[in-house]
């Protein structure tokens, strides 16, 4: 199975790996990366989530043999691409995709499930269905259009047009642009060790508040208030503070 995790102190990266094939995804790592996703969720040792692609792809997309049979390979596909999706986006710690070269179609739709995208120049994005006479989902419709606005999600989904690392980052597909793959490697590695220090408390509580409604938001308020009262993360950030040392905090998920 071409997806590699590999486990570092606090940080967990996915590897979309198939470089022969610029790491497109089969019907078969679609369907393994939620359950992968459920087992990372669940370590208390992993505090952060890189995803990325071996060798010079993120990830060219979904792999077209898997589309051929006109009467299911489509819909199988993007059933299992939108459940992958939607278990990324879900995921309780923060999510980096780490980009370098193509970043096209169902590597696109990944890369926007993840909190951040951090890419190196010369990466080139995509969102393809248009290509393909597919109707993209409304979910991660949705999704991109939150991401990047309503203009710039038409623009990408109207022409499947690929767009520079420049333009990406203009519009907010992108965070972060790093002039090369080594700078991207050494950014990803610092910025998760920051990540890892900081409170998941907090990460946990901004990414779940980020994703709700306003109707939704008082219950989980108050949920999220007691977590830090009976974690102790409050006053031990606040004692580190005035104390001039680094905080450790304790709260993990249950």
């Amino acid at each position: 199975m071409p997806l590699l995790l590999d486990v570092t102190g606090a940080t967990a990266t996915i590897t979309i790996s198939d470089p022969a094939k610029r790491n497109v995804m089969s019907l078969d790592m679609w369907r393994a990366l939620p359950g992968l996703l459920d087992g990372l969720a669940a370590d208390p040792a992993v505090r952060v989530l890189v995803l990325t692609g071996a060798g010079d792809t993120f990830c060219a997309g979904a792999d077209i043999n898997d589309m051929t049979d006109p009467a299911t390979g489509s819909a199988l596909t993007q059933s299992a691409a939108v459940a992958a999706e939607e278990a990324l986006a879900a995921f309780p710690k923060p999510t980096i995709a780490a980009i370098r070269g193509f970043c096209v179609g169902g590597g696109c739709q990944l890369a926007a499930a993840c909190d951040l995208r951090f890419a190196a120049e010369g990466a080139r994005f995509g969102v393809t269905p248009a290509r393909l006479g597919i109707v993209y989902a409304a979910s991660s419709t949705r999704r991109l259009a939150a991401l990047v606005g309503p203009a710039a999600a038409k623009h990408l989904l109207f022409s499947a047009e690929l767009i520079s690392d420049e333009r990406a980052l203009r519009v907010g597909l992108v965070d972060e642009v790093l002039p090369h793959r080594d700078a991207l490697r050494k950014r990803v590695e610092e910025f998760t060790a920051l990540l890892a220090a900081r409170s998941l408390l907090t990460q946990a509580a901004a990414k779940e508040f980020a994703a709700l409604d306003a109707d939704a938001t008082e219950a989980r308020t108050e949920h999220w208030a007691r977590q830090a009262k009976l974690s102790g993360d409050t006053a031990e950030g606040v004692a580190a503070f005035l104390e001039g040392r680094d905080p450790s905090f304790g709260w993990t998920m249950r």
